[in-house]
Parts: structure tokens; sequence; C-alpha cells
């Protein structure tokens, strides 16, 4: 099974039922839109939301992002749920509120055979984790290095509430920390970013958090509000002079390897190989932005 990782910087939520997000997720420039069957839909919709999925990928792709899909967390509606929506169409399956490895290879196993059924290439749906529950807090390292795992996220509403703890920054800090150490040793996407979330219109306190989760090592979020799309790409992604000094650096290093030196003084400052590494990946991601 493949363990190529998609690059993404911004992931937003569309409810799967609703017309009015639908019919304009594709304008955002998020790299994937995430079709929501888990919050966003009433129980009573569920089924509903189920049967307007193989109308509403194509129409969400249609702008070039990818398309992932939000699963129920009770096994009754995740059964279901992936024999919905695991499609050529569809990237990957965010799953809430994984508890363990076994709970993702239990769900892996019934990917498998959907895939198999629809004649795909096993292994193409990924899996996007979130981590909702201190319970679930041991196994990090173990769910990041599942094979179908793509990235993981750690905290959120629901980690705060299990915690009796107002979720924020602060309260949020270290676990995820230790998610995005775990998503760093398996090769994932780490998900998040560190910032107070609550009031959606503070757009400046939404790109502080995102700069202080760059500066941490994430490089991926995922958002409710079409506005928070190009404020996500701005800070997890690279702006044109940004990817200019990567390509100087290389080249730098690059002229110095050639006359067998291991470190070069670069605009200032010193650069080994830990700062080549970093400009490296930055121009791979950068690549992949292109649409």
């Amino acid at each position: 099974m493949t363990r190529v990782q998609p690059s993404w910087r911004s992931l937003l939520f569309v409810p799967v039922l609703s017309e009015r997000f639908l019919s304009k997720a594709h304008t955002r420039g998020a790299d994937a839109i995430i079709l929501d069957l888990e919050d966003s839909i009433l129980p009573v919709n569920k089924v509903a939301a189920r049967a307007a999925l193989p109308a509403a990928v194509p129409r969400a792709a249609q702008g070039g992002a990818d398309v992932v899909v939000r699963i129920n967390r009770p096994l009754d509606l995740a059964v279901a749920d992936i024999t919905a929506s695991v499609m050529p169409g569809v990237a990957a399956l965010m799953l809430p509120k994984v508890m363990g490895p076994e709970h993702v290879r239990l769900l892996a196993e019934l990917v498998t055979d959907r895939e198999a059924a629809l004649g795909m290439p096993i292994g193409h749906t990924r899996f996007l984790a979130l981590i909702e529950s201190p319970a679930a807090l041991p196994h990090l390292y173990a769910i990041a290095a599942e094979p179908r795992l793509a990235g993981m996220s750690v905290g959120g509403e629901d980690m705060a509430t299990e915690l009796g703890a107002i979720p924020s920054a602060d309260s949020m800090y270290v676990f995820a920390m230790q998610g995005l150490a775990a998503c760093r040793t398996a090769g994932i996407l780490p998900m998040g970013s560190m910032g107070q979330l609550a009031n959606i219109n503070d757009l400046d306190s939404y790109r502080a958090g995102l700069k202080r989760g760059k500066a941490l090592g994430f490089t991926t979020a995922s958002c409710i509000h079409p506005a928070h799309v190009p404020i996500i790409n701005e800070e997890y992604g690279a702006s044109a002079a940004e990817l200019d000094r990567a390509r100087r650096l290389l080249a730098a290093f690059d002229a110095a390897a050639a006359d067998g030196a291991g470190a070069v003084a670069f605009e200032g400052s010193m650069i080994d190989l830990p700062v080549v590494i970093r400009a490296q990946r930055l121009l791979e991601r950068a690549e992949s932005w292109k649409r």
C-alpha cells in the first residue's frame, strides 16, 4: 500500500445536504473539501446525506480540490457511511473520535472490502484521524502508523469537554504537540493550529493561531468558514519570496557541497543539512499546490 502523502494546507467542511454551501465549495480555493455526514447532519437526515454523496462529490471536486468525507463514529452509522462514501472520487475519509489502532483497522477492513467490490485499487481511500478523547492519547503513535493514515489532529471541543477544560491553545497545547510528534514520526500530515477559534469572525486571531501553529510544525488545518481558507493557504503555504529564498539557499548549499563544505554562510546565517531539508520540503510541497 502506498504511503505517498497529500500536501493539503486547507480543508473546508461543507454539509453535504446544504445546497447553499455545496454550490460554491469548489470556488473557495481549499485544497480539499470535506463533505460532512457527521455533526452538521441531523440523525433523521443521515440516510438522505449518504444518498446525496454520488452527486455531491464531483461538484465539490470540479475546481480541482480533493474530496474527503467525514463519517460518523457509531459503528452502525460508520458501516453505512463507508458503503456510501468509498468511491474513486473520494480521496479520504475523516474518522471522528478515533480510540486506537484497532478502531482504525476495523474501519480499514470495511474500506478494503468496499474498494474490492468496486474494483478500486486497494489503499486508494486514505484516513484522517481525529483524536478527540483523552483515552486515545496513549495510542497516538500506533494510530499514526496505520497504513491508511494521511493525517491526524488532536484536540478540539470534544477533547476539552472530556478534560473539563475550555478549548484554547493553552489547554490543547501538550496534546497537540504529542500528536504532531506522532505524525512526524509516521510521515503523515500534522493537522491543527494553536489559536482561540470560538469567534470565527476574528480573522486576526485566527491568523495568529495559524502563525503559531506553523512555527510549531503544523502543516494543515480544517475550517468551517470560507473566509478562513485563504488565510490557511497563506500561513500554511509559502509566499513567492519564501520560495525564491529556498531556491537560492539550496543553490548556495549545493555550491558549497561541491567544494567539500557541509555548511555555508547564506544571507547572514549559517546553513547546514537540517536547514536544507526544510527548504527542500517547502519546495516539494509548493509544487503540489499548483493547479
